[in-house]
C-alpha cells in the first residue's frame, strides 16, 4: 500500500446504488465474502485486500496506519477542510472453529468471525458506498477507520498515537457493535460510563516440590495460589463501596502434574475491570500487597504482570444527545440501559484524544458472541448503515 492512495477507476466492484434495497443486497454480499476469510490480530492480508479492492473504486484517499489498519478519507466539496467526522470498524476475527454450517462459513480452519466484525466492516463499506453517491451534499468530510487487533493487542492505540486524526481535522469519532439479545435494529447506548476499563493479569507462583508424604519440606505453589484467589476475592468485596462498579475474577488456574507430588509451580490468569482509574489503581495495589503477604506466610515467590489496560468507554453528553436526537428523529428505536456493561472494547482509546461515542445495535437473535455457532440476522446490516448515515447527516 502506498502512503496515500486515490480512487482506482478500473478496480472491480464499483456499483451505483440508487436505492437502499440495492445497497442492502451489496452489504450482505460484503459480509458473506468477509465471513469466509477471517484472520487474526494484525495479520489480515486477505481481509485488507478485499476492503481495499472495493474502496479503491470510490472517491477517497487511503492511508495506512502502521500494521493496525488504514483510513479512507472522503473530502466533501462543501465542507471546511478541517471539519471531519470519523466512523470506525474493527477487522480481526477469533481463534474459534466455526460450527454454523453456513454456505459461506469460514474457509480458514480454527478461525471465525464470531464477534460480528465481518458485519461491522460490511456496514462501513455500505456507508462508504452511500457517501460516494452523496459526497457533493455532505456537510462534513468523512474519515472511515478500518482497525485491526481489537480482540488482541488493541489496534486503536496505534491510531491514537499517529497523526491521522489531526491530519484530517477530525472533530469526533463514532463506532457501533452488533449486539445479540436485543430487538433487531434497536440502538443501545448510554451517556457517560458505557463499557469498562480492563486488563488481563498473569501471576506466576514458584514454590518447592516434594512428595506429599513429606509435604512440610516443600512449598506448595498450588496452596499459595488458592490462598491468593480467596484473598483477592474477599478484597474485591470490601476495598471499595458496594455501589462502585468493578469486577475481579480469575479465569485460569494451573498447577501440578500428579496426585502425590507437591507442585512447585502455579499460574493464575484473570481480569480486572473498573470504570474509575483510581479504583483500578487501588485494587491493583492491594493485589500486589496480598501477593507479598502470602510470600511471607508460605515462602512461595509471586511474579505479577499484566497487559496494557483498555480504557473505559465513556460517551460524552454532547455526542450522546446528538446521536439520540438524530436516530430517534429518523424513527430508529433507542434504548438507554441503567447500568454500564462489565465488558471492554479498545474503542475507549479514541475517547482519550477525541470526542467519541460508541453504541450497540440489536440483532434480534440470542446466539452469543464469541461462540462457534454465532449467527447474524443479515437484515440488521442495513440498519447499521442507516445509524451511521443519520449521525453523519446531523452535522449540518
Amino acid at each position: 500500500m502506498n502512503n496515500k492512495e486515490t480512487r482506482n477507476e478500473n478496480a472491480p466492484g464499483g456499483a451505483v446504488f440508487s436505492s437502499d434495497g440495492a445497497l442492502a443486497a451489496r452489504v450482505v454480499s460484503f459480509r458473506r465474502d468477509l465471513h469466509r476469510i477471517p484472520e487474526l490480530g494484525r495479520n489480515l492480508p486477505k481481509t485488507t485486500a478485499y476492503l481495499l479492492d472495493y474502496l479503491r473504486t470510490l472517491p477517497c484517499e487511503i492511508t495506512p496506519v502502521t500494521d493496525a489498519g488504514f483510513v479512507a478519507f472522503f473530502r466533501a466539496p462543501a465542507a471546511s477542510p478541517r471539519s471531519t467526522i470519523a466512523f470506525r470498524t474493527d477487522m480481526d476475527a477469533l481463534p474459534i472453529e466455526e460450527a454454523t454450517g453456513l454456505d459461506f462459513a469460514s474457509e480458514h480452519p480454527g478461525c471465525m468471525h464470531a464477534c460480528g466484525h465481518d458485519g461491522h466492516m460490511s456496514m462501513l463499506l455500505g456507508l462508504a458506498a452511500w457517501i460516494s453517491e452523496n459526497l457533493e451534499s455532505l456537510p462534513v468530510n468523512v474519515l472511515l477507520v478500518f482497525q485491526a487487533a481489537e480482540e488482541t493487542t488493541g489496534g486503536a492505540k496505534d491510531f491514537c498515537a499517529s497523526t491521522v486524526f489531526a491530519d484530517h481535522g477530525v472533530k469526533a469519532i463514532y463506532g457501533q457493535h452488533l449486539w445479540p439479545g436485543f430487538p433487531k435494529g434497536t440502538v443501545i447506548c448510554r451517556r457517560g460510563d458505557f463499557m469498562a476499563s480492563t486488563f488481563v493479569f498473569v501471576i506466576d507462583i514458584l514454590g518447592r516440590s516434594t512428595h506429599v508424604g513429606t509435604y512440610r519440606q516443600g512449598i506448595d505453589a498450588l496452596e499459595a495460589g488458592a490462598a491468593y484467589i480467596s484473598r483477592i476475592y474477599e478484597m474485591e468485596k470490601t476495598v471499595v463501596a458496594s455501589d462502585v462498579r468493578r469486577l475481579l475474577r480469575v479465569g485460569r488456574f494451573e498447577s501440578g502434574r500428579t496426585a502425590n507430588v507437591v507442585p512447585a509451580k502455579a499460574q493464575l490468569e484473570g481480569t480486572l475491570r473498573t470504570y474509575d482509574p483510581a479504583v483500578h489503581e487501588l485494587m491493583w495495589s492491594r493485589m500486589l500487597e496480598i501477593a507479598g503477604d502470602i510470600e511471607q506466610q508460605t515462602g512461595a515467590r509471586f511474579t505479577l504482570r499484566h497487559s496494557d489496560a483498555y480504557p473505559a468507554v465513556r460517551n460524552p453528553d454532547e455526542l450522546f444527545d446528538r446521536a439520540k436526537a438524530a436516530l430517534t428523529g429518523a424513527g430508529i428505536s433507542f434504548f438507554e440501559p441503567e447500568e454500564p456493561l462489565l465488558i471492554a472494547e479498545d474503542f475507549g482509546c479514541y475517547g482519550q484524544i477525541l470526542p467519541s461515542l460508541y453504541l450497540h445495535l440489536g440483532t434480534g437473535v440470542d446466539a452469543a458472541l464469541h461462540t462457534n455457532n454465532y449467527m447474524l440476522d443479515e437484515d440488521v446490516l442495513m440498519d447499521g448503515v442507516r445509524v451511521f448515515r443519520e449521525i453523519l447527516l446531523s452535522y449540518k
